[in-house]
């Protein structure tokens, strides 16, 4: 499965039990990234999607266990680390802020583990920078 998720400066993805942040910029870039393959989430994460009415997501509570390989997961709100061995890249959005925040990404991407292959900047409708990293476990090396 290939991950998406959405972060601050400091891996931060919630706060009180809420997205720190939302753009329709890179909602439209998720679903065109993502277009032709299953994109699971969460019933969370759909209540953001939900306007778009993108035939190719699937939502259910299990999804990253369901997820098959190729597969896109946005993940806003689940621990990574249990199903580390199965994801095939991330692909990473990130805010350029700090936010407050009481729920982390739980895996490091970083050597010697995790190698970034790709970083692209691009502006969003309620943030003027959002970079987009793509990561491979380091076993894998290739490009989504």
């Amino acid at each position: 499965m290939i991950v998406i998720c959405v972060m601050d400066d400091h891996g931060g993805m919630l706060f009180n039990h809420r997205r720190q942040s939302q753009d329709c910029i890179l909602r439209a870039r998720i679903l065109q990234r993502t277009k032709g393959k299953k994109l699971w989430m969460n019933a969370y994460s759909y209540e953001q999607f939900a306007a778009e009415s993108a035939p190719h997501i699937v939502v259910s509570q299990q999804f990253l266990y369901e997820a098959a390989a190729g597969d896109y997961c946005f993940v806003e709100t689940c621990c990574l680390k249990a199903v580390e061995s199965r994801i095939e890249a991330m692909i990473v959005y990130r805010w350029n802020r700090s936010y407050p925040t009481d729920f982390r990404l739980d895996l490091a991407l970083a050597p010697p583990h995790w190698v970034q292959t790709h970083t692209a900047e691009f502006a969003g409708n309620s943030h003027p920078c959002i970079t987009e990293e793509i990561y491979f476990p380091a076993a894998h090396g290739e490009e989504t």
